[in-house]
């Protein structure tokens, strides 16, 4: 169980030991535990007791409605709440239902921060290779800030104008963890994890022409990156990245604090 999880759980028996907590809501918070049963979803409430992040939303095929619900029932449990992928039809009438949602336009992601996590060591940075990788590298940096790390960006310093990446070089190397977004031939990690101490995270996107193959030539370019210290993600997968970057970062964390 997470430090904040076992904090709220522990005040809630607190307050019902006190008399300041009835037994009907005690038993209110337990029933939602660990799963809130909407009918069309079953929202995971107790995921954050054992990862220490929250659930978080994929907005994309889901109607405004089930999206509400869901962040409603996360709200309820007292998390933080991200969703990913969302349009701008989604996101206007997510908040007009949700009050307090942050809407990023370009990553399509809407966060609210109820209880903000603490911030792991070092910094994280994310670099992508050309502005049409903008919004998968804005859904890695909006899921890392919202995961409480420190986020620092470098944008359009692709391989095609590489002094553009060496003009980085000082903000490359003091990044603990380096997220790195490109497409079309996907060569830009390879020179990254060249000319830095840090664990790279490549993440291919979809931009690119026909032979592309919609990220597929960028993924296998970083796959068969002749750097050491390259792990790979999915396709457009900006989320996922922030995630092992987040990881990462704690696991130092961890390992200094022994």
């Amino acid at each position: 169980m997470s430090h904040a999880e076992d904090t709220n759980l522990r005040k809630l028996l607190e307050g019902l030991r006190d008399g300041k907590t009835s037994v009907e809501a005690v038993l209110e918070r337990l029933r939602n535990y660990p799963t809130a049963d909407l009918g069309f979803a079953q929202v995971d409430t107790h995921r954050e007791a054992r990862r220490g992040v929250p659930e978080v939303i994929w907005g994309e095929s889901k109607s405004a409605e089930q999206v509400v619900g869901i962040m409603r029932a996360i709200e309820a449990a007292g998390q933080n709440i991200l969703c990913t992928r969302v349009n701008a039809d989604q996101a206007e009438a997510i908040r007009k239902a949700v009050p307090g949602l942050e809407h990023n336009a370009t990553a399509r992601t809407l966060t609210k921060i109820i209880r903000p996590r603490e911030a792991a060591q070092g910094t994280a940075l994310v670099l992508c290779a050309g502005t049409s990788d903008m919004p998968v590298a804005e859904e890695a940096a909006v899921t890392l800030a919202f995961l409480g790390d420190r986020v620092e960006r470098a944008y359009d310093v692709g391989v095609a104008g590489i002094h553009r990446l060496f003009e980085k070089i000082e903000i490359i190397r003091r990044a603990s963890v380096i997220v790195c977004v490109a497409g079309m031939e996907g060569a830009l990690p390879s020179v990254v994890a060249g000319i830095c101490r840090a664990p790279v995270i490549a993440v291919p996107t979809s931009v690119g022409y026909g032979a592309a193959f919609g990220g597929v030539a960028a993924l296998l370019g970083m796959l068969n990156s002749c750097s050491g210290g390259v792990a790979v993600v999915n396709i457009d997968n900006g989320f996922g990245a922030a995630m092992f970057a987040d990881l990462i970062l704690r696991q130092s964390s961890v390992i200094s604090d022994h």
